[in-house]
């Protein structure tokens, strides 16, 4: 007979980790995020070979690194497909255990095996996090500026402002320093970077945020990032294409590198020409798709960059 694999579901929360076993929905525990050695302990003792947890906004990543270490496979999965898959099972009920149920069983029956990330990445990750939150500081100040009158509020804000465009920059530093001392992100950034249209900000957000670039299909990337075109079609009706879902992050840097790309790319140009006559937005984010399509492809042939026809 062949053994069964235990699967385990951690709900993590700030204060405590509440654990279920699948296919042994019995077997339930609970722990503080300081618990990690008796939560490993408690692991082992019941056979657990496989992990899921939720993305929580960053509570998960010491769990993740510490049961990654102890030899688990560890799976983080996307809340709101946990969510969507317990509405379809039926299962309205909302807390800390039972959702710990759902991520061990969603964990056993769909999620893929996830590859363990570099713990560097977790670290430029963050410093690409902060970064993006101050230069959305920085475009709250724009719109103060916009409307303030008051010549002291003008001052106080335009101080502000230059502050954070300061302090962006010493990260911009910090993170090229990061990756500078990691050669294989070095040459990978160098590569990513000889596409017109790409800069710092874009390459380093690809390498620490979608490590998976030049292992996919393009379809599939476009998937991931979350610029593919879905079919809203039912009966007769040809509903408009949407995109959906995706990396918001890697999305957010490729959008300001595919506005400047339309430009200076010349195959972006002249696909974005073709499309002439589209709406703009429609426009935009098929060279968004373009762009990362060539990238992807760039990572999975080891090729430097080539203008190639739209």
């Amino acid at each position: 007979m062949a053994e069964i694999v235990i699967t385990a579901g951690i709900d993590v929360s700030k204060d405590r980790l509440d654990l279920a076993l699948w296919p042994e929905p019995g077997a339930n525990g609970s722990f503080t995020p300081g618990e990690i050695e008796p939560l490993i302990g408690w692991l082992g003792a019941h056979r657990v070979s496989r992990i899921g947890l939720e993305a929580s906004g960053g509570y998960e990543r010491e769990v993740v690194r510490r049961l990654s270490a102890a030899g688990f496979v560890v799976v983080v999965a996307n809340p709101l497909r946990v969510r969507r898959f317990a509405q379809a099972k039926g299962r309205l009920a909302k807390n800390d255990r039972a959702d710990a149920a759902t991520i061990a069983e969603f964990t056993a029956t769909l999620a893929p095996q996830r590859q363990l990330r570099e713990a560097a990445l977790d670290r430029l990750g963050e410093y690409l996090m902060v970064r993006r939150q101050l230069q959305q500081a920085v475009t709250d100040t724009v719109n103060q500026l916009e409307h303030l009158r008051e010549a002291e509020l003008r001052r106080l804000v335009a101080a502000q402002r230059a502050g954070l465009k300061r302090r962006i920059q010493q990260l911009d530093r910090r993170i090229a320093a990061l990756v500078a001392e990691q050669p294989h992100w070095q040459a990978l950034a160098k590569q990513l970077r000889s596409v017109p249209g790409v800069g710092p900000v874009l390459a380093h957000t690809l390498i620490a945020l979608l490590p998976e670039l030049g292992r996919l299909t393009r379809r599939q990337v476009a998937s991931l990032v979350g610029v593919a075109p879905f079919d809203d079609d039912s009966g007769r009706r040809n509903g408009a294409r949407q995109i959906a879902g995706g990396r918001t992050a890697v999305r957010g840097a490729l959008y300001m590198a595919a506005l400047v790309a339309k430009r200076c790319n010349p195959t972006i140009a002249a696909f974005a020409r073709r499309l002439a006559g589209k709406n703009p937005k429609v426009i935009l984010v098929a060279c968004m798709r373009k762009l990362i399509a060539i990238l992807n492809a760039m990572q999975r042939d080891g090729k430097p960059w080539q203008p190639v026809a739209a």
